[in-house]
């Protein structure tokens, strides 16, 4: 592909759709609607008047060509060019006087009608090829673009132009709060002197050194892992979009801008209960190291009131989980949560948003029970764990949740 012509898609449509009318004679398919409807895909009733998008176009491909004449083509005995005023190619050969005169392969036309007819099928050809050339770039083009692009739902949170920070769990947290016996708001999560709070007084020495060493890492766990490297992926080259921190390091200020995912529940990632009035599957822990389930807070006919999973991690059994995206808190970006009742429900969300069958189930599922217009909602999924790793995964309810 020539270089003027490498980095617009647009622009080799544009030169494939008017090289092809041109050279057939249907001038009057040529008009700046018609290319705007057929190149650009504007609506049938759109205003040119209004949508300088062809016109800008043509200006830009007229430009081009003039480049490539200048440095590539500069030798080519055959010219293409857009006139002013006009969006019908003209061809015409070069009046160079350097350039030697090519010797035909056959016996010299013997009248100018058959010289003509001669130069109009060279033209033909040599401008199909060009058209065949541009439209190969634009598929290439447009193929690259869809193989980059981020599937459903992750494209609500990991966009080319906007960055996004992939907030795991705090499993510190996990290990101290059945230490201490205490539940940790995320007001108290956010003070300095947290981690001292939960901290048992009058600890023997080896104790007291594996505390503080708990208590200065920041660690998380295998399913929030899994569930990272599933969202990379899943970016591809938009993963460079992306930032990474602990639940422990986020800071208040930082939901100001930005799209956020936040891996893990409550009770390792204090930072979701901001969004816990908006949803209607809430995750609840009866006492520290209790029973733990989601709560259904508006049943619909056929579905439960509560939803419990695994009694621990590494069991064999039924996990929850829930997958909500909603509008950031502060009005700027958007915000995922992932959160399992245990690892294997977290875990298993990665396995749902890695496989392409799942994520058209669970968007079939948004789009069949949505009561209103909004990109917003939030599942409940359901997964089936042997010895502490998902093995299955299926949606057992949605919501639509407002914009």
């Amino acid at each position: 592909m020539s270089a003027p012509f490498q980095k617009s898609a647009n622009l080799h449509s544009l030169l494939s759709f008017l090289a092809e009318h041109s050279i057939l004679g249907k001038a009057d398919v040529l008009t700046e609607r018609q290319i705007g409807i057929a190149v650009f895909g504007k609506p049938a009733g759109y205003s040119p008047a209004e949508d300088s998008a062809v016109r800008v176009h043509v200006r830009q491909l007229r430009l081009r060509i003039h480049e490539y004449f200048a440095q590539e083509g500069r030798n080519d005995t055959l010219r293409v060019d857009i006139p002013k005023g006009s969006y019908a190619l003209e061809f015409h050969e070069s009046e160079s006087e350097t350039s030697p005169k090519p010797i035909p392969a056959g016996p010299p036309p013997e009248t100018g009608k058959t010289r003509r007819s001669y130069l109009r099928a060279v033209l033909f050809w040599t401008a199909l090829a060009a058209a065949a050339v541009c439209a190969i770039g634009w598929y290439r083009a447009a193929n690259s673009a869809a193989r980059s692009r981020v599937p459903w739902p992750l494209n609500a949170v990991v966009q080319p132009i906007s960055p996004t920070r992939i907030v795991v769990s705090d499993g510190n947290l996990c290990t101290m709060r059945p230490l201490a016996s205490k539940e940790v708001t995320l007001e108290q999560y956010l003070q300095p002197g947290f981690v001292e709070s939960l901290t048992p007084p009058h600890l023997d020495e080896k104790f007291s050194r594996m505390m503080t060493y708990v208590a200065s890492s920041e660690l998380t766990s295998f399913a929030d892992v899994a569930v990272v490297s599933a969202l990379v992926k899943l970016a591809g080259p938009n993963s460079d979009q992306i930032s990474l921190s602990s639940a422990r390091s986020l800071d208040r200020r930082d939901l100001e801008k930005g799209n956020y995912i936040f891996v893990g529940s409550a009770t390792s990632n204090p930072w979701v209960t901001l969004y816990y009035n908006r949803l209607n599957f809430q995750m609840v822990e009866e006492g520290i190291g209790g029973r733990m389930f989601f709560r259904n807070r508006h049943p619909l006919p056929g579905e439960q009131q509560e939803y419990e999973g695994l009694a621990h991690t590494g069991s064999t059994g039924e996990d929850y989980a829930t997958i909500s995206l909603l509008p950031g808190e502060m009005g700027q970006g958007n915000v995922m949560i992932l959160q399992g009742l245990r690892q294997e429900g977290t875990e298993a969300l990665s396995v749902l948003l890695s496989d392409a069958g799942d994520r058209a189930k669970l968007e079939a599922a948004v789009r069949q029970n949505a009561k209103f217009d909004s990109p917003y909602f939030e599942a409940l999924v359901r997964s089936q764990a042997v010895a502490g790793a998902p093995v299955s995964v299926d949606i057992v309810a949605v919501r639509t949740l407002q914009p």
